[in-house]
């Protein structure tokens, strides 16, 4: 596997008007140079829009990996600068739809976060990327990313490296439990969360109730 970097630190470039709920949307990020402050909350002058729907500390960076995003790019023939997904960070030796619910990375020379939930597309997004049905094929393709908690404070910066400092034995990955979440995956979140292995975030357990009810258990 090649040594895991980051590619690219993206952040907020303009508020865009959008017809959504809150009347702008912080989507439109875009690469920048230098180290950046990371913070419990995110990036230093980045921004959500809708905090209902994003951000917080459990969804403080999104990070979106170099491969999915070259599936894309040959899908849609059409180049896909970092930060068009909405990304903080677009990342190269790891890819993050296939990254364990729960493990730790560190970045640089001392920030640290804990890979937490999938991205859920929304029609915003769908707006951004001006491609017809777009909410539907990215689901569908399942290649999502996935939202970081930052365990610790630092600086980062294109070309940090990146460490996977620790792996839950749950075995549960992002993708999975975006595109086909079972009961056994339920089952094992909850043992790793009980036992103290990982902290799943509120979300979670509101997805298991809807899980089970429509597995009818």
């Amino acid at each position: 596997m090649d040594t895991a970097a980051v590619l690219a630190v993206c952040r907020v470039h303009q508020l865009l008007a959008d017809p959504g709920s809150v009347g702008v949307t912080a989507i439109d990020k875009r690469a920048v140079d230098g180290p950046v402050r990371v913070h419990k909350l995110g990036l230093h002058g980045d921004i959500q829009a809708s905090r209902i729907h994003h951000g917080g500390e459990d969804q403080a960076l999104y990070a979106y990996s170099q491969d999915d995003a070259d599936y894309w790019i040959g899908e849609l023939q059409r180049e896909l600068p970092p930060g068009i997904f909405g990304e903080n960070l677009r990342i190269t030796g790891i890819n993050t739809t296939n990254a364990i619910i729960g493990e730790r990375w560190k970045i640089g020379l001392d920030v640290e976060v804990e890979v937490t939930s999938p991205r859920t597309p929304c029609a915003t997004f769908q707006r951004r990327m001006d491609e017809p049905q777009w909410v539907k094929r990215f689901g569908d393709a399942g290649r999502v990313g996935t939202y970081l908690r930052v365990v610790r404070t630092g600086s980062i910066r294109a070309g940090d490296h990146i460490h996977r400092i620790f792996v839950p034995t749950h075995g549960v990955t992002i993708g999975k439990w975006f595109s086909d979440p079972t009961l056994e995956d339920m089952e094992a979140l909850r043992d790793a969360d009980a036992d103290g292995q990982i902290r799943l975030q509120p979300e979670y357990h509101e997805e298991f109730a809807k899980l089970q009810r429509r597995l009818g258990v």
